[in-house]
């Protein structure tokens, strides 16, 4: 039973990947691009013009951010326009009536979503590269930083793909709430530079410590604490996993 599980969830995660290295023009291509401008822009134009920040040179500081604002988006968006592809397409309801474990259905959408994440993540650092030399205080913190992030996200992709009804629908958390959180997240700043009223407000945004854990794996520094970041991170993936698992077990709007 075991080897036919793993069969299942190995095709649904060949399929996710297959999707977006199909496309990778649209998938790919753009984040790269788009990290690119803010690396030129706001690393040397701006950059230059900052000095420092945190102690470290500003090209260096926003590195992380970016790259951790990179893995985010597409982490998201991966899982939450193919869930909501495979509802408005009706093939989802082939996998509800399978012998497939809701457990495998969410490995191999998330599996997805972190593979997308990961490789546009790489992209994104082999770009830096062209600006800032590459610079790592702690491997381990990088990589599972990474990984949690991608995994979290993913998550809260799929959650969107299951509430949405319409194509329009999977656009506004993007637009509305992440993009904000992202931008507020510390990627361009650190919280130090806030008064304390708004260190902590913004110690309310969850992207902070993601940001903040993964700078602190590249450069050594961070806003937050390191184990504080990794327990916000393993209570959003619990929260985000037992309620997806439970959504798509008793068919919330999967079943017409």
């Amino acid at each position: 039973m075991i080897s036919l599980y793993w069969v299942a969830l190995k095709t649904i995660w060949i399929k996710e990947v297959t999707r977006f290295g199909r496309i990778w023009v649209q998938t790919l291509l753009p984040p790269v691009i788009t990290m690119s401008l803010y690396f030129v822009i706001f690393g040397n134009l701006i950059g230059s013009r900052i000095g420092e920040m945190g102690g470290v040179d500003y090209m260096q500081f926003i590195v992380p951010g970016l790259i951790m604002m990179a893995v985010i988006t597409n982490s998201y968006s991966n899982v939450c326009s193919s869930f909501f592809g495979a509802k408005f397409q009706k093939n989802i309801e082939e996998l509800l009536v399978a012998p497939v474990p809701t457990h495998v259905i969410i490995a191999g959408f998330v599996g997805g979503g972190v593979a997308r994440g990961v490789l546009v993540g790489f992209l994104v650092t082999l770009i830096s590269l062209f600006f800032i030399p590459l610079h790592v205080h702690s491997w381990s913190m990088v990589i599972i930083t990474l990984l949690l992030t991608a995994i979290v996200f993913s998550l809260a992709g799929l959650l969107n793909a299951i509430f949405a009804k319409s194509f329009d629908d999977i656009s506004i958390v993007p637009t509305f709430v992440l993009t904000p959180l992202t931008y507020l997240g510390g990627v361009f700043y650190s919280l130090t530079l806030l008064p304390p009223v708004w260190q902590a407000i913004s110690k309310l945004n969850p992207i902070v410590y993601m940001i903040s854990g993964f700078r602190y794996g590249f450069l050594g520094i961070a806003d937050v604490s390191v184990m504080v970041t990794l327990g916000v991170l393993m209570i959003f993936l619990v929260i985000f996993y037992i309620l997806t698992w439970y959504l798509i077990e008793q068919g919330r709007g999967l079943r017409s």
